[in-house]
């Protein structure tokens, strides 16, 4: 037993002695944890990024669609179309002595099939790249947007962001297709200050590039990707009227100009706006500068003879403008959830700012409002007359309504309405058809020699435009959307009649068209 005492006496001894040792070594510490901590600050969603005091919210959304688009004129066309479209944002804000300092970032690539999913726009804008197969150009395209990214700071916002110009912007729709402005993605920096209860004022310098329509030109296709667009100032072509051209004391010479809109200021917005309870209204103004560059062609005159290019005076920029006022109503007594949008603008050399080209043709002269539709329409913020010299500005206007109704908490319609016309300086028009009698389609012909045809060609004619729609989307869980909507368009003259470019000997003074398309989308 004593044997036993020992060895327990041994083994305790030895245990303390190995404590005590192991006492003095240095203690490597557990690494700590630091769990991901909920910041709600800024609302629902958002968490700090570890280690900072700076609150970050991922969000986004899927998006399908598929459409029909169609008229009563379409013989033999792309009937259907399909998209399927990823966004994702990501907003991070810290809170500083100045105020809150968010950066805010939106990415928005899309897949879409389908002469009218498939975006001319966006590609002339540089968002989107078309497929190359004979069978696939023009009718498939993957599309790339940085649509946001922008910072701000004590009431700054710098970056590319929606152009503060912009109210309703298509706020209820699914094809976003009624008439009135709405620049998503713009380069911009701007100020905005808040007073009083709901008032903010804004000053922003934007980018001019996303709001050109192009300056007319009588002799090249500006749907091209050629980048030097030319007109002429007077052509000698006819004798006779050349002659009148001298009697009268006008010029009988001619000269190529470079057309493209240029980039040389800003455009200048303001907007003041008002948010309540009952809604929120604003109004705003624009100022966009039009003009071209200079001459790149042969001065030349009657007889042949050539002149210096640096005689030719480059017809002077004018100043488009554009003004806009809205109104959004809540109608929470009809249904709660209930708004109504009501909204008019009128510019004048400026085109985008009045939103007219919003359905056909955003930087583009001319096109047609569907396949194998009967006329064309123009969209040009300026033509230049070419006895004057001068930039003749275009005017137009919109004016549109839109209503959300909920029908109960999962079911919900928007009904809109839209009308605009836009109209071109007459004597510009009537100058460029006696001054260019042997241009080809692209201007009309002379009212000197052929008057009728003058009357009847739908260059640059005055049109009115509707654009209508409802549509109907079930929500059957909360983010998940799924819907229809259908549209009705119609383009007239708003004087006299054109020929019918899909029957031979008959003239037409308006056409129609109509889109169908179905959304299903989850937002997270």
């Amino acid at each position: 037993m004593s044997r036993h005492i020992s060895a327990l006496l041994a083994t305790t001894a030895a245990f303390y002695t190995c404590a005590a040792f192991a006492a003095d070594l240095p203690v490597k510490k557990a690494v700590p944890i630091e769990f991901v901590r909920v910041c709600s600050a800024y609302g629902a969603g958002f968490f700090y990024i570890p280690g900072t005091d700076t609150c970050l919210r991922v969000s986004g959304r899927a998006r399908f669609e598929a459409g029909v688009v169609g008229s009563t004129y379409q013989r033999g066309s792309d009937l259907a179309n399909y998209r399927g479209a990823l966004r994702l944002n990501v907003d991070a804000r810290t809170q500083t002595a100045y105020g809150t300092l968010r950066a805010f970032t939106r990415l928005d690539v899309q897949s879409r099939t389908g002469n009218f999913v498939t975006s001319g726009s966006q590609q002339r804008l540089g968002n989107a790249f078309p497929a190359l197969g004979p069978d696939t150009f023009g009718r498939a395209q993957q599309y790339v947007n940085v649509d946001k990214a922008f910072v701000q700071f004590a009431g700054l916002t710098a970056g590319r962001a929606s152009s503060f110009f912009d109210f309703y912007a298509h706020d209820f729709e699914i094809m976003a297709l009624s008439l009135g402005s709405d620049v998503a993605s713009t380069n911009l920096i701007a100020y905005t200050a808040k007073f009083g209860e709901g008032w903010s004022a804004t000053i922003s310098l934007e980018d001019p590039t996303f709001r050109w329509q192009p300056i007319f030109s009588s002799i090249s296709n500006q749907a091209t990707a050629n980048s030097s667009f030319n007109i002429f100032t007077a052509s000698a072509s006819l004798a006779p009227v050349a002659n009148a051209f001298n009697a009268a004391g006008l010029p009988t010479s001619g000269v190529y100009y470079d057309v493209t809109q240029k980039n040389r200021t800003p455009d200048f917005v303001g907007a003041l706006r008002l948010d309540q309870a009952w809604g929120s209204a604003q109004l705003s103004a624009a100022v966009h500068e039009v003009g071209i560059g200079q001459p790149t062609g042969t001065l030349f005159g009657l007889n042949g003879g050539t002149a210096s290019l640096a005689a030719v005076r480059r017809p002077s920029n004018e100043y488009g403008w554009a003004v806009q006022g809205g109104a959004k109503f809540n109608l929470p007594f009809i249904a709660p959830g209930d708004a109504l949008y009501l909204q008019g603008a009128y510019g004048e050399g400026a085109i985008s700012y009045t939103g007219f080209q919003s359905y056909t043709a955003t930087e583009l002269q001319s096109s047609t409002l569907n396949q194998n539709t009967p006329f064309v329409q123009y969209f040009n913020d300026a033509v230049i007359n070419p006895i004057t010299g001068k930039l003749e500005l275009s005017t137009s206007f919109t004016v549109v309504a839109s209503f959300l109704h909920y029908w109960s908490p999962e079911w919900r319609s928007a009904f809109y309405g839209s009308y605009g016309e836009i109209q071109y300086n007459k004597s510009a028009r009537a100058a460029l058809s006696v001054s260019n009698p042997a241009v080809g389609g692209n201007v009309p012909p002379s009212f000197l020699t052929n008057l009728s045809g003058y009357s009847l060609s739908p260059i640059l004619r005055d049109v009115n435009q509707i654009v209508t729609g409802a549509s109907l989307i079930w929500s059957p869980v909360k983010d998940l959307d799924i819907g229809v909507e259908g549209l009705y368009t119609r383009v007239g003259l708003l004087q006299g009649r054109t020929p019918d470019l899909t029957r031979p000997n008959v003239t037409v003074n308006s056409q129609d068209a109509f889109q169908v398309r179905a959304r299903v989308q989850r937002d997270f």
